[in-house]
């Protein structure tokens, strides 16, 4: 079964930190994570997810680890690397071929992934840490 957009926003948005941007214009979502400021200075926050949620079918691209990208795409036709973006390290996904589930999942990794680089007082900040995620 497809993932449907409320699913797919609802699932980045309840993640510790996520916000919903549009720095491309209205119909570009943008998930980003914020940053935890430290000493008083505003940071920008780091992208884990994004595309255009109004599209038929929907697409969406997602960080991956580049040792599973390959794997993935070779596994999962709708999988292919994302548009305009890195493709050793992003995933484009047309949800209408991948499992609700596994997006969700292809989403917290992401999430993961991007959070795993914030220095460690910034894990803990929003109360992130490799052990719970990977659990």
């Amino acid at each position: 079964m497809s993932i449907t957009v409320d699913t797919l926003r609802t699932a980045a948005l309840a993640l510790s930190g996520a916000y919903e941007d549009f720095p491309f214009g209205p119909e570009i979502s943008v998930f980003k994570v914020k940053v935890p400021s430290s000493g008083g200075v505003e940071r920008a926050g780091k992208v884990f997810a994004l595309g255009n949620l109004d599209s038929e079918p929907l697409s969406i691209s997602l960080k991956c680890d580049p040792e599973l990208a390959p794997a993935l795409r070779a596994a999962h036709p709708g999988i292919t690397g994302a548009y305009h973006m890195n493709k050793r390290h992003w995933n484009g996904v047309d949800t209408s071929t991948v499992e609700a589930q596994m997006v969700l999942e292809m989403l917290e990794d992401s999430y993961d992934l991007v959070v795993a680089g914030f220095p460690k007082k910034q894990q803990l900040t929003l109360e992130w840490n490799a052990y719970v995620a990977k659990s």
